[in-house]
């Protein structure tokens, strides 16, 4: 327990990473900011000091691993004309479908977490629209190479794949492999089994 007043380095990181453990050990019903902090080893009133309430805190944590996965897709553009396109599009969505599915669960069920990620969204933040733009963009300079279907639509292929990393998450539980599976049928089917 860190002693009171005694500042504590990375904190939120510290409290993001603490929940996570708690929604893969117990379920999105045991997160708490007593369950948090209590894994996060800092007294109760730590989270509650740094964020506006527990519902902010929930769609700090959700906004920060979007951010994360997006990362990935912001780069993908860059990436065209190496390694395979399935692979290259498969690892963003694997990054996707690691965000535990209770906690995207619980941010949507949470009227002020939910209008929080949104308005964030609609802001900029990364997250689902990003990745969508993003993966558009890596398709066409694929096309452009010559290593996508010529005829594919760009734009629809890449809201396919963000609609369906969207139901995952939110229909899930599931399997992580079976998810990773399903995505890369569908992967295979938009950019062919030939996509290099």
């Amino acid at each position: 327990m860190s002693p009171r007043g005694v500042a504590i380095p990375e904190l939120r990181e510290r409290l993001f990473a603490a929940a996570e453990r708690v929604l893969a050990r117990d379920g999105a019903g045991a997160l708490t900011s007593r369950a948090v902090t209590d894994e996060a080893g800092c007294a109760k009133g730590v989270l509650h000091a740094h964020f506006e309430g527990f519902d902010t805190f929930v769609a700090d944590l959700v906004l920060s691993r979007f951010e994360t996965a997006a990362a990935l897709a912001l780069d993908l553009p860059a990436r065209a004309g190496e390694g395979s396109v399935v692979e290259n599009l498969a690892e963003v969505s694997g990054a996707v479908l690691s965000l535990d599915p209770g906690l995207v669960g619980l941010a949507v069920t949470r009227p002020v977490a939910a209008q929080r990620v949104r308005e964030a969204w609609r802001a900029g933040a990364p997250g689902f629209g990003v990745i969508e733009e993003c993966v558009a963009r890596y398709l066409r300079a694929e096309q452009d190479a010559g290593r996508a279907p010529a005829g594919l639509d760009a734009g629809s292929a890449a809201l396919a794949l963000v609609g369906t990393l969207h139901h995952l998450l939110m229909t899930g539980p599931e399997e992580p492999a079976a998810s990773r599976e399903r995505v890369g049928r569908l992967l295979r089917a938009l950019v062919g089994a030939g996509g290099v």
